[in-house]
């Protein structure tokens, strides 16, 4: 278990609470219990109470929701203003003057009347219950002596039970209509799939138009069984062999998924884990999604983990000690640098492992080995973002926070996101923020979730952002909205940006994005006049030979409307994973050193040779797109992969392959044997996020503590004592031991850091980046009243064509990202039984006028070719993707269309060209693929 102890878990129902460093707000004085308090004025009585350690009973009371009052349980008597009465808390503000008892004989009577009430519908059999020692029914119960029920009862006794959901079951029987699941799912996931049906005392929960749980547009969050106070809704895994009560540890933690960062609270008993609930934290506010609830967990206590060792000899491998594995790495690589020089190795570092993990990592190659071709899976997703938003605001990171750019908005620019797949719970809020008015505009070549849901919906040809942005940016300085004092005082560039958008003449523009003029009008109209509008963008806008000047383009957008340094406003790269915000953070870049710090910086090398010991190489090194080719010409013979899986998750799958295949030495660091890992010569076992301490950095900056709750299996070890023995063994004498350590060296050479500690983060602070000093707060807006460069910078954006054009031999244009129910390559949430019965292989989905013409049919299975190669797949017809167009994910190793996918890339940045790939469909002879396929309110194909 962690020797840190963690924080006490705040169930979805907690108190509100200000966060840190926030402004105070003001109190009243008023009597509870016959004593006086001072509490904030913004709060319910029930919220001051349980401040004040005061417990009122409650059912249905939830954090983050408006209050609803249906169970009833929490009735005070009330005295204000010469009137006396009993009231409900969760839903009356408290005021000055006034006077609260909490208990007394009638309200204890009124209590246990409810209960009876509740009870009546209730099936009292509490042994086969899942809840049973976690059920506030059964534990009010007994506080207020109620066993059996003085009311009519039975209305739901022997109801069918609705299993049909892969995670979760249905007990009509054990409801008792507190209504928390309605609204946790219409109100905070935004679905809408549970609802009170019936009439009158016929009354019941059930889904809308009572259907089958599987066929509703459902998407598995669980957020639904979290909030339940009783057993009506039950997680399948807790149905499998625990309670409660055997749940020895709970364990605070960072979700390993998305990079919203959500918080976890992990259960663990025997010494593993067998459940999750939601914690609160800044960024998921109280909920989880599918993956974050039910696949953060099971792939650690997989069977096939790796638990030791692993040497290859004639073309197989066979177990090797730690001394046996690690002494023939450092043998190696100390050969291939005696021959070629140290930069003729390369490492790849994970952005799924901790900041301290990358930390060390990225010390191993630059101080152990001497070499900066050190990279991360940030080249290959969120690149152009750290070079485009460097080069013209200073900074390359999310400049607002998740809360901010959700909540009580005007207006957002959502560009090249499937946000309710790709980072869930923030598709929640953006769902939330469209339901309590905020005007959402969405620039997607695909009709996703959101843009079904948005006030306007451009679905424009792939590859065409510079062009769509500087239209947005002409229009606006033609109809006069320009900021025009922000860039005069704030901003540099602005005459010579005007000058190349004059040239973007929305008419044109419009035809060549293929989208009506007037939507192009309106998006500018919506977003400049706007007072709170932030620019979110994810993938879609990075994956491209022009994506850091697509990064850019939306930076001078923002930045014509003055959109910077305020709340609600900004421009908000979503990165990917977990901890790739973290992994660049530390430095594993072959151009940056921790912090972003540059080697011709002034005393940069000079500090870290100060702190490191050691001469530091001070040539840019090789990007990890570059390395592939590198190794097949020989030049790089070396390289150490730490948790990726490029064989699956890069583009061009026979040129990566070619690559790996062509080096002296590949050592791979993972947790099974992956692809990539099969082609290693040494695989050393590492070490999942729940058996190891350190920190995430979330897309917002936001770094969050990730804690141990339980050991790793058989000889697995951890991948920080990993990187430092193969440093004592190239001849560097490191020293750190623990995660905390390791943060504190972080702390001393990077001054973004410098105020971070796990003690502080254990303390229950939330800290975002630049944070300089251990008495500083944090930063949760950037460029406040001045930018990290100085002046914003309007770079001067030209639209490029892609790499890439349909013609007559590969007519499509096909695109690649992420579904809701997997992961990256999938290593991990494909050892999730239910996220398998989701979503089990790979599809292409096509426009149905594309199918028609080419004589495809739901589910055929199809081949697609394209200048690189072919796989074979299923297809998926329908209207999510326009005329000439093609989708896929890149989850599955079987159909991956990684195959077939551009390696092009941008001269800046080096990010590969995901998004535009010229293919060919075609039907094959074969049956349908077996099996289930499923993507966003989709029904499914067989």
């Amino acid at each position: 278990m962690s020797d840190t102890p963690a924080p006490n878990p705040v169930r979805p129902d907690g108190g509100r609470s200000a966060p840190a460093g926030a402004a105070a707000t003001p109190t009243v004085r008023m009597t509870i219990d016959g004593g006086e308090y001072d509490v904030p004025e913004d709060r319910t009585v029930l919220e001051a109470c349980r401040e004040l350690g005061i417990e009122i009973p409650t059912l249905c009371e939830m954090r983050e929701l408006a209050p609803d009052g249906s169970c009833r349980m929490c009735t005070v008597r009330v005295t204000h203003r010469g009137r006396t009465g009993l009231k409900v808390s969760c839903a009356e503000p408290v005021a000055e003057g006034m006077e609260v008892v909490t208990t007394d004989d009638e309200i204890v009577e009124s209590r246990r009347f409810l209960l009876d009430l509740l009870c009546s519908n209730h099936e009292f059999d509490c042994f086969r219950c899942a809840a049973n020692g976690d059920c506030r029914l059964q534990d009010y119960s007994l506080q207020y002596g109620i066993d059996r029920t003085d009311f009519p009862s039975g209305r739901f006794i022997g109801h069918r039970v609705d299993s049909s959901n892969p995670f979760l079951a249905f007990h009509a029987d054990r409801c008792i209509m507190c209504r928390s699941c309605v609204r946790a799912c219409g109100e905070l996931q935004g679905r809408n799939v549970i609802a009170l049906t019936q009439r009158g005392f016929d009354t019941r929960m059930s889904t809308s138009w009572e259907m089958p749980w599987d066929l509703t547009n459902c998407e598995s969050c669980g957020n639904c069984v979290s909030v339940c106070p009783v057993g009506a809704l039950e997680a399948k895994d807790h149905q499998r062999g625990y309670r409660d009560w055997q749940v020895e540890d709970r364990v605070v933690t960072t979700c390993p998924h998305c990079g919203v960062g959500c918080q976890l609270e992990l259960q663990v008993a025997g010494g593993r884990v067998v459940g999750v609930e939601p914690a609160w934290g800044p960024a998921n506010r109280g909920i989880l999604c599918v993956k974050g609830k039910f696949g953060s967990y099971k792939f650690a206590a997989s069977t096939d983990r790796l638990t030791d060792p692993l040497v290859k000899e004639d073309g197989r491998f066979r177990t090797a000690s730690w001394d046996e594995a690690l002494d023939l790495i450092a043998d190696r690589m100390r050969t291939i640098i005696a021959e070629d020089g140290p930069d003729a190795i390369a490492g790849f570092s994970c952005s799924r492992a901790p900041n301290e993990d990358n930390y060390m990592f990225q010390k191993l190659m630059r101080a152990g080995i001497g070499t900066n071709n050190v990279d991360n899976c940030a080249r290959v997703c969120h690149s152009a973002s750290v070079t485009g938003l460097a080069t013209t605001l200073g900074s390359g990171a999310m400049t607002n926070t998740i809360c901010d750019v959700t909540h009580d908005v005007d207006a957002i620019l959502l560009v090249g996101s499937n946000t309710t797949e790709a980072h869930p719970v923030m598709g929640a809020q953006i769902r939330a923020a469209v339901r309590a008015g905020a005007r959402l505009v969405v620039v997607d070549p695909r009709r996703t979730d959101l843009a079904s849901m948005a006030e306007l919906h451009l679905p424009i040809r792939p590859g065409t952002d510079i062009a769509f942005a500087n239209a947005l940016v002409n229009i606006i300085i033609s109809r006069g909205w320009a900021d025009e004092r922000f860039i005069a005082e704030r901003t540099e560039g602005f005459e010579a940006l005007r000058g190349i958008v004059a040239g973007y003449e929305p008419e044109k523009v419009a035809r060549l994005c293929h989208i009506p003029v007037a939507d192009l009008y309106r998006t500018a109209e919506i977003y400049a006049r706007a007072e709170r509008a932030p620019i979110i963008y994810c993938l879609g806008v990075t994956e491209h030979t022009s994506g850091t000047q697509n990064v850019m383009a939306l930076s001078n957008l923002a930045m014509v409307v003055g959109k910077y340094g305020r709340p609600g406003c900004g421009i908000n790269p979503l990165r990917g994973q977990n901890n790739v915000q973290g992994a660049c953070d530390m430095g594993c870049e072959p151009h940056n050193l921790p912090g972003y710090q540059r080697y011709d910086a002034p005393g940069v090398m000079e500090k870290f040779e100060r702190v490191w010991g050691r001469a530091l190489p001070r040539e840019t090194g090789l990007r990890a797109t570059q390395v592939f080719g590198a190794a097949a010409e020989g030049r790089v013979r070396g390289l150490f992969i730490f948790g990726e899986d490029p064989i699956v998750t890069d583009p061009n799958t026979a040129h990566v392959r070619a690559g790996l295949e062509a080096l002296d030495l590949l050592v791979v660091d993972e947790l099974f044997m992956t692809p990539t890992a099969e082609l290693a010569d040494v695989v050393l076992p590492g070490s999942a996020y729940v058996e190891k301490e350190g920190t995430f950095s979330n897309t917002e900056r936001r770094v969050q503590r990730v804690r141990k709750a339980v050991d790793a299996p058989g000889d697995a070890r951890l991948d920080t004592w990993i990187f430092a023995e193969l440093m004592r063994r190239m001849g560097y004498p490191e020293t750190l031991d623990t995660a905390a350590d390791i943060m504190d060296e972080i702390a001393l050479v990077d001054p973004d850091f410098g105020g971070i500690s796990h003690a502080r983060l254990d303390a229950g602070e939330s800290l975002q980046w630049p944070c300089p000093s251990k008495d500083h707060p944090g930063t949760p807006i950037l460029h406040v009243g001045a930018f990290k460069r100085g002046r914003g910078y309007f770079y001067p954006t030209e639209y490029q064509e892609p790499d890439e054009a349909p013609d007559e031999d590969y007519p499509i244009l096909m695109s690649t990202g992420r579904m809701l129910y997997h992961y990256n390559n999938g290593a991990m949430t494909h050892r999730t039984e239910g996220l398998e019965r989701l979503a089990s292989q790979s599809y292409i989905q096509l426009n149905e006028t594309d199918a028609h013409a080419l004589g495809i049919a739901q589910g055929d299975r199809v081949r697609v070719s394209s200048r690189r190669g072919a796989i074979e797949t299923q297809a998926w017809v329908g209207d999510r993707v326009g005329e000439g167009e093609a989708f896929m994910t890149f989850h599955f190793a079987e159909g991956n269309p990684n195959v077939v996918a551009n390696d092009a890339t941008d001269p800046l940045c080096f990010i590969p060209e995901f998004k535009v790939c010229a293919v060919r469909v075609a039907k094959t002879a074969d049956a349908p693929v077996p099996g289930h396929l499923s993507g966003l309110h989709e029904p499914a194909l067989l």
